[in-house]
């Protein structure tokens, strides 16, 4: 017997970056779980793929090329998927970027563009998604892409760190903001996942040795892990969590 609390059938979800990785995933768990879905992503050809993937599978979907630091092209990539769908009842903020350097080499070229992909382009997606669903008056779920270092600080990432720790401030402020209006928001704080983005991480055998070690469940995460908390966060099942980060860690930050 299936719980209809996490039926996405009839939402229309949108998230950014989802041309690979964990945005890929979260997009193809939405689709499964009934949602339209709007994908956004500086990578066109990855999101092709993302669509094609859902398109294949029965889904509902279309793409727009977009990079969340051109803060003008939220408005207008926004209004095309309204026009398509007539609404947004999900969104999901996972562009994000990285680049692992000592404190001391980081410029102010990097610091910008780490900080505007991951907190300020999450920031003025939500505010112009936000309208729209108080305006429409029925609420929605917003759930952002946090980080474990939105928690412990790790070594040669400060402008990541802050940027995420950024991204969990703001999703409590909004939460309490939005919450008259019906707005849930959220946000996961995913571990240890093999992606694009952290492959050169797992390219050295004893770093992975040393991350296993760290995790009591003894294993990196997979796609499926982050899908079901995100479908979680974004249907009826979580309709009194708001203001909530959900580490999905395989219990790392419980065994500090």
């Amino acid at each position: 017997m299936s719980n209809p609390a996490f039926d996405l059938q009839g939402r229309v979800a949108v998230v950014t970056g989802a041309s690979r990785g964990l945005g890929r995933a979260i997009a193809v768990a939405l689709a499964q779980a009934g949602a339209k879905l709007c994908l956004t992503a500086r990578d066109a050809d990855g999101l092709h793929g993302t669509q094609s993937m859902i398109l294949e599978n029965g889904g509902d979907c279309i793409i727009a090329e977009q990079d969340v630091r051109n803060l003008e092209s939220i408005g207008p990539t926004l209004d095309g998927f309204v026009t398509r769908y007539g609404a947004v009842d999900i969104l999901v903020n996972n562009a994000g970027m990285e680049s692992v350097r000592p404190s001391i080499d980081v410029d102010e070229a990097l610091w910008d563009s780490i900080v505007s992909t991951n907190l300020k382009g999450a920031f003025f997606w939500s505010r112009a998604v936000g309208k729209l669903m108080a305006e429409k008056g029925s609420g929605g779920a917003i759930v952002n892409q946090c980080s474990l270092t939105s928690f412990v600080g790790v070594p040669t990432a400060v402008p990541y760190g802050a940027s995420k720790s950024g991204v969990l401030g703001m999703t409590r402020a909004l939460a309490t903001e939005w919450a008259p209006y019906g707005i849930r928001v959220n946000a996961l704080a995913p571990g240890y996942f093999r992606t694009a983005m952290t492959e050169p991480f797992y390219q050295d055998g004893d770093w992975q040795q040393q991350m296993l070690n760290k995790i009591p469940q003894r294993r990196f995460g997979s796609d499926s892990d982050i899908a079901g908390a995100a479908v979680f966060l974004c249907s009826d099942a979580a309709s009194y969590i708001t203001g909530h980060c959900l580490p999905v860690d395989g219990g790392y930050l419980a065994s500090i």
